[in-house]
């Protein structure tokens, strides 16, 4: 029996006067997919308890304003032509988003449609443009055609009423070129009042945002679900929800590929952060082959838990002559590492689907990575699940829990009920540890082991070894080997763990886990006592909760502090509490 994908949604239910023409077209899609090119690890015949799936996703530009004269309009459609047939040459399956100047241009129109034809998905790309907002009958507020700035450039930027006549406008025009509304939906971040709109009128199945990053180009995205995916608060499109009532059933993949040892500390102490990421145009991560070499099988070999997830591809603006030879580089290594068996190539809309298959609410994932490809001895480990994140980082033998962000669904963002004003974004979510905002180049916050002498000092324990263990279908355990014994860091969805085991014959040791920070007009905590942390952060009050161990204050305004085991073992809640 052959099984057909289906890249649009059918709008049976949406408007029964289209029914016949989206059923004719979805036929005509699907036997055209036949003579697409053919992917030996797709969703159904992957085997892999914990794959790790690879979407490329291309977005498209019609313009790109930033350098007209190098970048004309001919040379992006030209770069989205090379982007399909490399594609189609290696025999992958891609995602192409595409912006609404593009989508009423014939050429790009006739580009995907062929796309289709040959078995690749074509869904939307959420930046705004001119021609979008006129024709939705709005004035444009904008320098050029699309203009980048949060304001203007994205959702946020409009009104709740303006974005649902936004997407109304988009919908309608997608459904008159290919007879269907599109599955999948991406821009660098999404509103929760579109994204729920999207999913409630238009049944949009998968979306995908921005990675993790701190003011980059205007847009800081912070604290969130570290890379993979997850689904959604109704409040508050970055913030993972805890129950499936609080969510919006869309599970949205964190983009980019972000280098899970090097992005998080990029440029720290300035206002934005430098680009560590999969993105062929930059030559620090994906455009280097050293740096692609180890991201790929790093990424395919963590334990990942349930799943491990790669973002591959890049926006048409950049130019075919900019991207070719590293997105070249990555195509010719997925395609041996998926021969193998390795990775999962499908598209974002299968991706979704497969999700939404095995995970009723967001799940537990992990991203651990062993080995440093620039030789250094630095490993790293990022932890997540629907309550709270987790970041480990090892140097040599030092070792730090250098950021814990937690969830709560019930947090509305700044741009739920009314439009953005400025020309930058922000999406954080609450801190309880954060190594990138609170530290200097010279001296990082976060938490370490430490050995507590009898006045009251403490010295950082060294690490000799660790590895990373699966323990159960949403837990990762830690072991981190010392001269004193083994201390066990358990991260399950609602808690984390730490346990120490003392080595036969080793001398007694009075632990703790230390934090310090370096900027203290930054941190957001107001209140200690034994088991309870206080914290203030953008207006919203939480309080952090000890299950096991004590709190002890070191200093009056939070810079230090520890976290006191009790009979070796401490239990520091991750659920949020208000």
């Amino acid at each position: 029996m052959i099984s057909f994908p289906f890249y649009c949604i059918n709008t049976k239910t949406i408007d029964t006067m289209k029914s016949f023409k989206v059923t004719i077209s979805l036929l005509l899609i699907s036997f055209a997919w036949l003579a697409a090119p053919v992917n030996m690890f797709s969703a159904e015949n992957s085997d892999k308890d914990s794959p790790c799936i690879i979407n490329f996703i291309n977005f498209i530009r019609q313009t790109e304003p930033r350098w007209p004269e190098d970048y004309p309009d001919e040379y992006l459609f030209n770069t989205t032509v090379e982007e399909l047939k490399q594609l189609n040459e290696f025999g992958f399956k891609g995602t192409f988003l595409i912006q609404y100047d593009a989508l009423i241009n014939p050429d790009y129109q006739e580009l995907m449609k062929k796309a289709i034809e040959q078995g690749h998905e074509v869904g939307a790309w959420w930046e705004i443009t001119e021609p979008h907002v006129k024709d939705a009958g709005m004035n444009w507020r904008g320098r050029f055609p699309w203009d980048w700035h949060a304001n203007v450039g994205f959702a946020t930027g409009y009104t709740p009423d303006e974005r649902i006549r936004l997407v109304d406008v988009y919908m309608e025009k997608f459904h008159s070129i290919f007879g269907c509304y599109p599955a999948s939906v991406g821009s660098w971040f999404i509103d929760a009042h579109t994204m729920g709109y999207l999913y409630d009128r238009y049944n949009v199945k998968t979306a995908c945002m921005c990675r993790d990053q701190y003011g980059t180009d205007g847009y800081t995205l912070w604290g969130g679900y570290w890379n993979q995916a997850y689904y959604p608060s109704r409040l508050n499109s970055y913030m993972p929800a805890q129950t499936q009532e609080e969510q919006i059933p869309i599970p949205v993949f964190r983009m980019l590929g972000s280098d899970p040892i090097y992005q998080y500390d990029s440029s720290i102490g300035n206002n934005g952060q430098g680009v560590i990421t999969l993105e062929p145009v930059y030559k620090n991560g994906g455009g280097n082959r050293r740096w692609v070499e180890w991201f790929f099988p790093a990424m395919a070999g963590s334990k990942s838990i349930n799943f491990n997830y790669i973002q591959a591809g890049q926006e048409n603006s950049f130019g075919w002559n900019a991207i070719r030879n590293g997105l070249t580089m990555q195509v010719e290594l997925v395609r041996g590492m998926a021969d193998e068996g390795l990775v999962r190539v499908e598209t974002l809309g299968e991706s979704g689907s497969w999700y939404k298959k095995n995970f009723p609410v967001t799940p537990a994932t992990a991203v651990t990575v062993m080995d440093d490809y620039r030789g250094k001895d630095i490993s790293s480990v990022w932890y997540n699940s629907r309550f709270y994140r987790a970041g480990l980082l090892w140097i040599k033998n030092k070792f730090v829990i250098r950021d814990i962000h937690m969830f709560d669904a019930g947090i509305e963002s700044d741009y739920l009920r009314k439009a953005g004003t400025t020309t930058y974004c922000e999406y954080i979510t609450p801190p309880f540890v954060d190594g990138f905002l609170w530290s200097t180049e010279k001296e990082k916050a976060g938490l370490r082991l430490v050995a507590v002498k009898e006045d009251g000092t403490a010295k950082e324990i060294s690490v000799k070894s660790h590895e990373f263990v699966e323990s159960g279908e949403n837990a990762l355990t830690v072991n981190c080997n010392t001269a004193y014994g083994q201390f066990s860091l358990l991260f399950e969805e609602d808690a984390m763990t730490v346990a120490f085991s003392p080595a036969d014959g080793a001398e007694s040791l009075d632990w703790a886990l230390e934090f310090t920070a370096v900027k203290k007009d930054d941190l957001p905590f107001t209140k200690m006592s034994d088991k309870v942390i206080s914290a203030s952060h953008r207006g919203y009050d939480y309080d952090v909760n000890l299950i096991e161990g004590k709190f002890v204050q070191k200093d009056s305004d939070f810079a230090k502090w520890h976290i006191v085991p009790q009979d070796n073992r401490l239990v520091l809640s991750g659920v949020i509490a208000e």
